[in-house]
């Protein structure tokens, strides 16, 4: 086969077809063709030679050239492509290093070997292109709702024609029971796109929590526009939902506006999620409130929030218990998951007994340490105080407004207080002696005798040990596995030690000790200030 006047025109009629049946730039398959008439004209002449075909966009006319370098006379290795600067003079009149020489060649026959070789180029480049093109057609659409048409089903996963392309839908991301046919049309969201030698990946899914965000924005114009933001999502595919919803405009209600005139505009979302009800809840800035309404159609009778644990304590009548936490767990669960807290419900009954029983431990702590009687040890924790830390270190007038107590029993139950406290410190201290606690630990500021004593009962017994540990080692923290959060207990955690309190220790004992800079801090936190500023002005 040689490339000829006959048939020159018929590489741009070849081109034209393929690009516009595969949807590409006609100039690609050019460049694929150029490609694969190089190849066949190396094999006629050379590997070495650096031969290129150029192929005229208009005329078809294929221009097979040779090209060589100029290059060091020590850089000299391939001398069918290169050539010296005394060499190339009898070509240029002052050649210089990087020049090329350009020798037109004449066409060359391709056999059958070499033409199955060119086809195999070209097919090769055209898949390259198309899937280029899929994936550049597909990668913004990451995070929306897409129309499918259904095109075979294997080993449980959905394959989905998407128009330019194949997409999969995972079993897992499958509501429930959901079975389909071939030809059947499907609404999907577009979960993730990805580029991989077989072509780009198109991952889609029905239970993801944005899915129903997005039919929401589908079928309430006010989401859409921006009037009504969705803040969270939680979801039990098929069976249950909970949406948070705000609006930024006073004269529209939320929740009536993502139901619709007689439930239209839910009612055709639970319709395309397979009848799954859906909870629409006010969002609102304040925590406990929120999660009020997230525990609808349950009535809350008060709400306790720890943030530093990231945990909420709901109480509930009693028979409000089983509404609260719902079949399996599930309404609690969505709750958790919508307002991202451990949510520890209990009754009215659980929560009075709870209280009592901490009452009657704290009063009997005073009595024992304080050698106090019932009474007046009842009367210091009506008061609100907790410890003997409260009652040995607070201002003289706290204690002077109990029934009862002037100056002097104040003075008393201090000094009672600081003397036990002193007790206990010394005992402490001796225990951590005994354990092999290092004066570079006891030393340390920050850290009382008691907290010593922990540390080294976990092992603890220098600075340099302690300068090891993570911030969470020391104040505990929390962790998520497989979806659920998970308590990390911390050596001082019963000291009510949070993480930035562990975190300033650990980087005081690690300056201390020379490991870190002061001024690689200094810049650190420059850098970030900086980098918020910016994104601010952003």
């Amino acid at each position: 086969m040689a490339i000829t006047s006959a048939n020159q025109l018929e590489l741009l009629q070849t081109a034209e077809a393929v690009a516009r049946e595969k949807m590409i730039d006609p100039g690609l398959v050019i460049e694929a063709m150029e490609e694969s008439l190089a190849r066949a004209a190396k094999s006629r002449y050379g590997a070495e030679m650096d031969i290129r075909v150029s192929i005229d966009r208009k005329t078809g006319k294929a221009t097979f050239t040779r090209v060589r370098t100029v290059v060091e006379d020590e850089e000299l290795e391939n001398y069918q492509a290169e050539l010296t600067v005394e060499q190339a003079k009898q070509y240029l009149d002052d050649p210089k290093v990087g020049d090329t020489i350009v020798d037109e060649v004449p066409p060359v026959e391709m056999g059958r070997i070499a033409a199955q070789s060119a086809k195999q180029v070209i097919l090769q480049k055209v898949r390259e292109a198309e899937r280029d093109r899929q994936y550049e057609e597909f990668k913004d659409r990451a995070g929306t709702i897409i129309n499918g048409v259904v095109k075979r089903e294997e080993y449980g996963n959905v394959i989905v024609d998407v128009g330019a392309g194949e997409a999969i839908l995972r079993r897992n991301e499958k509501i429930g029971r959901e079975s389909y046919r071939p030809n059947d049309r499907i609404r999907c969201y577009v979960k993730d796109v990805r580029r991989e030698t077989r072509g780009p990946q198109i991952f889609l899914s029905r239970t993801a929590p944005e899915f129903m965000a997005e039919l929401f924005k589908m079928e309430v114009p006010e989401i859409y526009d921006g009037i009504i933001e969705i803040k969270a999502v939680a979801r039990d595919p098929g069976s249950r939902a909970k949406i948070a919803v705000v609006s930024y405009d006073g004269s529209i209600d939320p929740v009536g506006a993502c139901v619709g005139m007689r439930g239209s505009r839910v009612q055709a979302v639970v319709n395309e999620l397979q009848g799954e009800k859906i909870d629409i809840i006010p969002w609102n800035e304040d925590v406990p409130t929120f999660l009020v309404n997230a525990l609808q159609p349950a009535e809350v009778s008060k709400v306790v929030l720890d943030e530093d644990a990231g945990k909420i304590e709901v109480v509930v009548p009693d028979e409000q218990l089983s509404l609260a936490i719902g079949r399996r767990g599930q309404n609690v669960r969505l709750a958790s998951q919508l307002t991202a807290l451990d949510i520890d419900i209990l009754t009215e009954e659980e929560e009075s007994a709870r209280r009592q029983a901490e009452f009657a431990e704290r009063t009997k702590l005073f009595m024992e340490t304080l050698d106090l009687d019932e009474f007046f040890a009842q009367l210091l924790v009506a008061e609100g105080f907790t410890s003997l830390e409260e009652v040995a270190y607070v201002e003289l007038d706290e204690l002077l407004v109990i029934d009862g107590v002037d100056e002097d029993t104040a003075n008393e139950l201090q000094a009672r207080a600081r003397d036990f406290l002193e007790e206990q410190n010394k005992k402490a201290m001796e225990h951590a002696r005994e354990l092999g606690v290092q004066d570079s630990l006891v030393s340390f500021e920050g850290l009382t005798p008691q907290m010593i004593e922990a540390l080294a009962e976990d092992g603890v017994l220098t600075l340099e040990d302690f300068a090891t540990c993570a911030d969470w080692e020391l104040a505990g923290g929390w962790t998520t596995v497989d979806g659920e959060r998970q308590k990390d207990d911390g050596i001082l955690e019963k000291f009510d030690m949070n993480l930035e309190e562990a975190q300033n220790l650990v980087m005081t004992a690690r300056i201390q000790l020379g490991w870190v800079d002061p001024a690689d801090l200094v810049d650190e936190e420059e850098a970030e200030e900086g980098e918020a500023t910016e994104e601010a002005e952003a």
